[in-house]
């Protein structure tokens, strides 16, 4: 989520131009911003490059929902410098990114969109019956598979800032896996379970990105030390309570690390354009989000519909009523 991806529709794969479907695949990969490496993983995965814009499109939107009512509200503007720093909001962008790529080719092997995998194979499952039932699970061991070769993740990282990205990365595919959730159905005489189907699915996106917020409001800072043990460095965060507290704690696989403090977000800079405008609620976050500058106060006639009645057969006739509502802006 560099801010610089291509996120409106592709052109079509085929056409009167004679273009078949393999240019046009190609021709997607293009368009979005990746590596050499990348590019040629993405030429061989017919289907790949749509998925990837999916997963662009829903983990920015995620981003945007959870912080909403934030000083830094995961705008575009800003995004290249915020990704060079190592501040909270920067894990929190390559969690999001890394579990929306996951749970966006998981999906799309269950839904066929891609040549080269398909329904889940857990083993275990009745995966012949899920198939003659319609059912199909999401594939999120070859997603995860997948994934992590296409990000060209390295056991170790040569840098602090390497661990860190690679740490929230994994914290992110995490997310995803843990919302994995087998569910079954029942098929019989009279409801009975005589015979059942089950599958893997996912959790709606929208719980892993809720999970991830919460996984950001309690990151930890984290600095670089050294392992005689295994011999090499390791992050290790704040000092923990109990006989070992002389010791450095390592941060829990679960964990968002970041390694500087953020700025405050109030004012323009490079990472964002500040709040000034910004619209809030004078009961919940006006104080917060306007930095002490204060906020304007304007009404204005909002339309909505209402009293409506469904109305024979088919349809649902409303009327059109106005009422005023106040908003809240922060000063500039």
């Amino acid at each position: 989520l560099t801010g610089k991806e291509a996120l409106s529709h592709f052109p079509s794969l085929g056409g009167p131009g004679g273009s078949g479907p393999g240019k046009g695949h190609q021709k997607q990969c293009e368009l979005l911003q990746l590596s050499r490496k990348q590019k040629r993983l993405c030429r061989r995965e017919p289907g790949l490059a749509e998925t990837l814009r999916d997963a662009i499109r829903l983990g920015i939107l995620e981003c945007q929902f959870q912080f909403r009512s934030e000083r830094w509200n995961c705008s575009l503007e800003g995004r290249p410098s915020l990704l060079k720093r190592g501040f909270k909001e920067t894990a929190f962008l390559y969690a999001v990114s890394s579990a929306a790529l996951t749970h966006s080719l998981a999906r799309a092997c269950s839904a066929g969109r891609m040549e080269r995998c398909t329904c889940d194979d857990s083993p275990g499952l009745e995966n012949r019956k899920a198939w003659q039932w319609g059912v199909c699970g999401d594939n999120l061991k070859y997603s995860t598979k997948f994934l992590k070769k296409f990000l060209g993740q390295k056991r170790i990282g040569k840098d602090l800032r390497a661990k860190v990205d690679i740490h929230n990365t994994n914290v992110g595919i995490k997310a995803v896996k843990n919302g994995l959730k087998t569910t079954c159905k029942c098929h019989g005489v009279s409801g009975s379970c005589a015979v059942r189907t089950c599958w893997k699915q996912l959790s709606p996106f929208h719980e892993i990105g809720r999970l991830l917020k919460l996984r950001y409001d309690d990151a930890v800072k984290v600095f670089s030390t050294s392992n005689d043990a295994v011999g090499h460095s390791e992050l290790a965060g704040p000092h923990r309570h109990g006989p070992s507290a002389k010791q450095p704690a390592l941060p829990r696989p679960t964990d968002l690390v970041y390694v500087e403090d953020s700025p405050s977000f109030c004012r323009p800079s490079k990472y964002s354009l500040g709040t000034a405008g910004r619209t809030c609620s004078r009961e919940g976050n006006c104080d917060s989000m306007c930095c002490g500058r204060g906020y304007n106060t304007q009404s204005r006639l909002v339309t909505f519909s209402c009293h409506c009645q469904v109305q024979w057969c088919c349809y649902v006739e409303c009327q059109q009523c106005m009422q005023e509502e106040v908003v809240y802006s922060c000063k500039q």
